[in-house]
């Protein structure tokens, strides 16, 4: 804890230090190509034939799985004499693979094997159970995701990692090993890791916040106060998801909202969820995106072999759809805590094991809570015309916020909020098997990543018709001018006259003023029947 933090709780808070008995050798090798220069700094550690395994620590996933891709290669044309190089990828997620990958963790590095441990910050907790490390390579930057309030979007930086951090992989290799810092040595570190409520998505705070009653967020003592901006994103969004009535505390809805342990948005399609009968799919599709990913990432040079068994599940409709196909195909394999058919299955298929066993437990505790606030839970009829079109309205009910549309037929989605071009994520339904079930014109996203290449993930198909139906009339007159708002305003406008000369025929001398006010179209933002 920072001196900054300390001083939050007063001058008088005693502080204990501890430090290594003897620190560990520090080489300082600076780069400008860090993942370039930890390559072959690995392969000139495995030529002097010291005993020991490698522990690198890279900026990002995507690096750890180049750096295993290159070492696997490069390894191979090592002399024989100098015995095994063996990567591994290191991080949450990713450590239980496909065989042999459990064994090749657990066991210990040999005089004809040393192992490689590939890893990023978030597996810096991972190797307590590593006692064979002896030599660090550590990049000293790392990729966050940044969530940037205005366009409702996560972007990936690259930052220096923290000093305590960098203390915390030389410890790994005590006062014997050797650790190798691909940076200055008069590199100035930050002290600490820049506090996740600077770069989170604030909505649910606020939310948790509004149901405390603590209404002066301005006023709130923040051990470290978060951007304004946040906060009027935040507050934004739960008025457009009618949480907030006129005087700003929390509606009847944003009170059930706030019951619900998941983000804001995935809440509401949850709780319009009820009204459409469709409970039983979308609360498996909260607990599918609520745990970590379902999907492994497969050993090098398998990755044709793990996308042909990730189609099967998929689903024409999208991404959300594919989860339910995935969590359906595992229930039906049985009991999945003792059952080892299970985890060969998941293996086979390369599908993360603990991640689904993480959804079935959030999707219980989900389905209890619902109960717990009298809330109607209907029986599932996944597959039906009419069940697949209320998923989609419950989740339109939650997500009207992100809505993309293929602008020129070739997969470049322009987002109705903030006029950006992105691109689907490879791996979805529709990014690997466009030439099968061809490319939607309208999407709807749960999540947009600024990076190299703008991405959105978990996309499935909608119509600008339901999206009408569904978005709350001044969230849709609130949207930048563009061609995809004046083609909606075209729809909008079609589907009014229409109900116009219908009323007319019924009633020649309805007033117009009355026609105007549609409900059927332009939907309130209290949609939802509580029960």
């Amino acid at each position: 804890m920072t001196e900054r933090l300390l001083a939050h709780f007063g001058s008088n808070v005693p502080v204990v230090s501890l430090e290594a008995a003897r620190p560990a050798e520090v080489v300082f090798s600076p780069s400008k190509d860090y993942l370039y220069s930890a390559l072959r700094l690995v392969l000139k550690i495995h030529q002097t034939r010291e005993d020991g395994d490698v522990a690198v620590f890279l900026a990002s996933a995507q690096e750890v799985v180049c750096a295993q891709a290159v070492l696997q290669r490069e390894g191979t044309r090592l002399g024989a004499d100098l015995g095994d190089l063996l990567p591994l990828r290191l991080y949450p997620g990713q450590v239980w693979g496909p065989p042999p990958l459990v064994e090749e963790f657990r066991g210990t590095g040999t005089a004809r094997c040393r192992r490689v441990f590939l890893s990023t910050r978030q597996g810096e907790d991972l190797f307590w159970a590593v006692n064979s490390v002896r030599f660090v390579i550590d990049a000293g930057v790392e990729k966050r995701c940044v969530y940037i309030p205005r366009i409702r979007a996560n972007s990936e930086v690259l930052g220096p990692i923290s000093r305590s951090q960098a203390e915390i992989r030389r410890q790994l290799i005590g006062s014997t090993g050797k650790c190798f810092c691909l940076y200055p040595a008069e590199t100035q570190l930050p002290t600490e890791i820049s506090p996740q409520i600077l770069e989170s998505n604030l909505t649910s705070t606020v939310l948790f916040l509004k149901r405390m009653e603590i209404a002066g967020l301005g006023h709130c003592d923040f051990l470290t106060r978060p951007d304004p901006e946040g906060l009027m994103q935040a507050l934004e969004e739960l008025d457009y998801l009618a949480a907030l009535d006129d005087d700003g505390n929390l509606s009847e809805i944003g009170i059930i909202l706030s019951e619900l342990p998941l983000e804001a948005q995935m809440a509401k399609a949850l709780l319009a969820s009820c009204e459409f009968d469709c409970v039983t799919e979308v609360v498996t599709i909260a607990a599918m995106l609520s745990a970590p990913s379902c999907f492994l990432e497969p050993p090098v040079g398998r990755a044709q072999e793990a996308l042909q068994c990730h189609r099967k599940f998929q689903h024409p409709e999208g991404d959300h759809f594919t989860l339910i196909n995935i969590y359906n195909a595992f229930k039906q394999r049985g009991p999945c805590k003792l059952d080892s058919s299970v985890e060969k299955w998941c293996q086979d298929y390369y599908l993360n094991l603990r991640a689904l066993q993480t959804a079935d437990t959030i999707r219980s505790e989900l389905t209890d809570i619902l109960k717990r606030i009298e809330l109607p839970v209907s029986e599932g009829s996944f597959g039906t015309k009419s069940n697949t079109l209320n998923i989609k309205r419950a989740l339109l009910a939650g997500f009207f916020m992100q809505i993309a549309r293929d602008v020129d037929g070739s997969g470049n989605y322009f987002m109705l909020t903030h006029k950006h071009i992105a691109q689907v994520q490879p791996s979805s339904s529709y990014g690997a098997r466009t030439h099968q079930l061809g490319l939607p014109e309208w999407l709807l996203f749960h999540e947009y990543t600024l990076s190299e290449n703008n991405c959105i993930r978990t996309v499935s198909k909608i119509s600008p018709e339901l999206f009408i139906q569904m978005a709350p009339q001044y969230f849709f007159y609130n949207l930048p001018p563009s061609e995809s708002k004046d083609i909606l305003q075209h729809i909008l406008d079609g589907v009014l006259s229409g109900h116009a000369k219908d009323r007319q025929q019924q009633n020649p001398t309805i007033a117009s003023e009355e026609v105007k006010d549609c409900s059927a179209v332009a939907q309130s933002n209290d949609r939802c029947v509580l029960q």
